[in-house]
């Protein structure tokens, strides 16, 4: 079979599923430590900033993760990546198990993200290239994966962290890591021809040379655009169970508002992937965007617990589609058989927006003893990310014809 007869096919699909199976397990290493934040903050007596700190490693790892580890797809294949970063993440949980202080925890942390980063970014790159026409809910869908994690895992691990510790979870993540990932990513070492790909390559230069940028100058723009957009995320994803244990309602309750959140980013997401197959990426990330910054605005006057619930999930359903859109555009205006690179920088770039908003948020709540400066700074950040977005939608329209004289 042709490359280009496999592009949407059914072993495009089947391959998909398990691409989102392995994403749902290895994103896991992401969330960890939003759900025992607290657990930590009180062990080793650290203020909110310091706790806040192991997370902001993590996403570090995970940013630099996502740029080299697609780097390495792009030149191995998926299949390798993977199995490296399986057993990286496996041995980071270990040491973290270990961790007598926050420095400790915090370095674990920083291998952990690196090892997390190849269930996204790398496996976004890899699916786009078996789709055309449905690349965008593709890639949506394997991002979901990221959101999947975090909607099911801090749930289905909340019993053991209350009765084992979180020691006991990082030891069982560890386990479930190597015993699922390894084996599935061994099923997907096929690897498609750039060189059939002519379709996608020709409309990707076309789309570069209308909108007059080369791909790094894109690329960059499109990093910027990302650490606007995900400061402003980080606020209510990392810092909404701290947010819920200050309130008074418990850690509980706040690990069942980011598993809501995180389900409304996955709905999110697929709606975004269908969106974005019909009006492209450019449209589908602007929109996104808007809608983010109103939910963050609904943050400000709203601290009930019903109405938390409410706003987390609307906040979710809102802000979803916003990251693997970055990737479609990457794929609308780059070459092909550079995706890994230039998508992992772009993923990189958003997940430093996280790292920096989820500490700049905690250092805020240090400062001034409450969230609402942080939604606030979040709110500032996503205009940042909308002017980006309009600016590029405006040079992507193709220029009127002028009139003739008679």
């Amino acid at each position: 079979m042709s490359t280009s007869a496999i592009l949407d096919s059914r072993y495009s699909w089947t391959r998909l599923l398990i691409t989102l199976a392995i994403a749902t397990v290895a994103n896991v290493g992401m969330w960890a430590v939003i759900v025992v934040m607290p657990a930590v903050e009180v062990e080793f007596g650290a203020d909110r900033a310091s706790a806040s700190l192991p997370y902001t490693l993590t996403m570090i790892g995970f940013a630099v993760g996502n740029l080299v580890i697609g780097r390495l797809v792009d030149r191995f294949g998926i299949t390798l990546a993977l199995c490296a970063a399986a057993l990286l993440s496996a041995i980071s949980y270990g040491l973290a198990m270990l961790a007598p202080d926050m420095i400790w925890l915090s370095a674990a942390h920083l291998f952990l993200g690196l090892g997390t980063a190849a269930g996204f970014g790398p496996l976004i790159a890899d699916i786009s290239h078996w789709f055309q026409r449905r690349r965008g809910i593709a890639v949506a869908l394997v991002a979901s994966g990221n959101y999947l994690s975090g909607a099911i895992w801090p749930t289905a691990l909340a019993d053991m962290l209350a009765e084992s510790g979180w020691r006991s979870v990082y030891a069982t993540l560890a386990v479930v890591t190597l015993l699922v990932v390894v084996p599935l990513s061994l099923v997907l070492r096929r690897r498609i021809a750039f060189d059939a790909q002519g379709d996608s390559a020709a409309v990707s230069a076309s789309n570069a040379a209308r909108v007059g940028l080369t791909p790094r100058q894109l690329q960059w723009i499109l990093g910027l655009a990302g650490i606007g957009c995900c400061v402003a995320m980080s606020m209510p994803q990392v810092h909404i169970v701290a947010y819920c244990v200050g309130l008074g309602y418990g850690p509980t309750v706040g690990a069942e508002m980011l598993s809501l959140m995180l389900l409304g980013g996955v709905v999110s997401r697929v709606i975004s992937g269908l969106v974005a197959d019909r009006f492209g990426g450019v449209r589908t990330l602007l929109v996104g965007s808007i809608l983010q910054c109103i939910a963050l605005f609904l943050y400000l006057p709203y601290d009930g617990m019903v109405s938390l619930y409410l706003v987390s999930a609307i906040f979710g359903l809102a802000q979803g589609g916003i990251v693997p859109s970055y990737a479609l555009v990457v794929r609308e205006y780059m070459p092909p058989e550079e995706a890994g690179t230039r998508v992992g920088f772009v993923m990189m770039m958003t997940i430093l927006g996280m790292a920096l908003g989820g500490w700049m948020s905690g250092w805020i709540y240090d400062v001034s003893g409450s969230y609402q400066l942080a939604f606030v700074n979040g709110i500032f950040w996503n205009g940042l990310n909308i002017a980006i977005m309009v600016l590029l939608l405006m040079r992507s329209r193709p220029a009127r014809p002028r009139m003739q004289p008679a």
